[in-house]
């Protein structure tokens, strides 16, 4: 036990050393173009920051380190690695990178960028976010409040705690991802995944997490990530850029507010313009179907309101909005903070409504045709049942009459054969007797 426990404070050691120098490696690079704000007493208020500019590029530089990794038929590839961030340790350490917001409270611009790469680098930091959890849920607060304080460290933020947290849980979730389709072999023995620790991984943790994996309530929650995945129908080309940048950069290069549809537009299409798939080029036509039906429609009726049209012609090609969620604006946007606490203002109406309407009560009626259909064919089940019983029954019935038969019948023979011997038996003895008289 000793051995293990130092080893294991030697593995966090060395874990430690590798984060602080894969963060601080190749220092000729420099942030250029960010917003640097001086940590001073009152930093954590925007009005006491004193704000200065460094350099003139727009986008920060990042170092991506490329590595390859093994393919299913026993070959390997190179892929992007892991982001590496270095520019950021070139930082005075009396400065913060700071980092807005837009209105909903995502982070934009090019710090945006920065900071979804550190915080990307803390999630794969498996001393202070384990990967033998079963769920971001089940991560300790301590745990995620020291990795917030070291992003704040670094950064300014706008943006609130529970944003950051919530990224830093799907950054955690997505590196476990990662690791367990390189390292957990599904062809190989539990012994075998237990031995195949990644590089850098704590041992201890690893095997928590294979033997998770390897457990029932794991393979559960992999079928249902797996169902989920399943259902996605579209693949964005935004890179690693967040869609609220995207649509910032946008609106700066237009001088225009970007609508959902136009972001969906941007955010699906290849750099050729075609669409990044066949389903969302589908999508497209239909929406745009849509917004030009609505537009005619516009032209000759007045009643008919084009404001956030987008919204409406969203809800009606793609149906209502997933609970808590916005389509198209990224992590982060509540439907309250995007359409209001009303939520007519992204609902159908006219005759779009009325025919959601009937839709719904033809819906309800088929389910009712259904259920009759359904208590019918359990009732004929429920009947069949009881014949089927009531025949065993009889049979057994019967059965247990023949049985009673033939051990009557046997028990007739047994008693003749009995009565047939015992008859024998007093003529042998009569006969016996008579020998013995004497004679006259």
């Amino acid at each position: 036990m000793v051995v293990e426990f130092v080893i294991a404070n030697l593995s966090a050691c060395a874990q430690r050393h590798d984060f602080y120098v894969e963060c601080g490696k190749m220092r000729r690079r420099r942030l250029r173009g960010l917003s640097i704000v001086q940590n001073t007493p009152n930093s954590e208020e925007g009005n006491s920051e004193q704000q200065t500019a460094v350099g003139s590029s727009n986008v920060p530089e990042t170092l991506d380190e490329p590595e390859e990794i093994q393919t299913e038929n026993g070959g390997t590839r190179r892929v992007r690695g892991r982001t590496l961030l270095s520019d950021l340790y070139d930082l005075d350490p009396a400065n913060r990178v700071k980092v807005s917001r837009n209105t909903y409270g995502q982070p934009v611009g090019s710090e945006a960028r920065l900071l979804a790469g550190y915080i990307g680098i803390l999630a794969r930091n498996a001393n202070m976010l384990p990967i033998n959890y079963e769920s971001w849920h089940h991560m300790p607060d301590s745990n995620k409040n020291q990795a917030l304080a070291n992003i704040k460290d670094r950064f300014a933020l706008e943006v609130s705690d529970d944003y950051i947290k919530k990224t830093l849980g799907k950054k955690w979730r997505d590196n476990k991802s990662t690791l367990k389709k390189q390292y957990f072999k599904k062809d190989i023995s539990l012994e075998e995944k237990l031995r195949n620790v990644p590089p850098g991984m704590l041992r201890y943790q690893w095997e928590d997490a294979v033997r998770f994996w390897n457990s029932k309530k794991g393979e559960d929650r992999e079928r249902v990530g797996i169902s989920s995945r399943q259902k996605q129908k579209f693949t964005h080309t935004a890179g690693s850029r967040s869609f609220a940048s995207v649509a910032e950069a946008e609106e700066v290069k237009s001088g225009q507010k970007v609508g959902r549809l136009q972001l969906f537009e941007i955010t699906h299409r290849k750099k050729d313009g075609s669409p990044m798939t066949s389903e969302a080029g589908e999508i497209m036509e239909k929406l745009k179907d849509k917004k030009a039906e609505y537009e005619a429609t516009a032209s000759t009726d007045s009643s008919v309101n084009l404001k956030n049209i987008d919204n409406r012609i969203i809800t009606e090609v793609l149906g209502p909005e997933r609970y808590g969620r916005v389509r198209f604006q990224g992590s982060g946007v509540t439907p309250t903070q995007y359409f209001g606490s009303g939520s007519e203002q992204y609902m159908p109406s006219g005759s779009q409504a009325k025919a959601e309407v009937q839709r719904l009560r033809d819906q309800m009626a088929q389910m009712q045709a259904n259920t009759v259909e359904q208590i019918a064919e359990v009732q004929r089940k429920y009947e069949e049942l009881q014949q089927q019983l009531r025949a065993e029954a009889a049979e057994r019935e019967a059965a247990a009459a023949a049985r009673e038969a033939a051990a009557a019948a046997r028990e007739a023979e047994h008693r003749k054969k009995y009565d047939d011997l015992q008859l024998q038996l007093q003529q042998m003895m009569q006969m016996f007797q008579q020998s013995q008289k004497p004679s006259s």
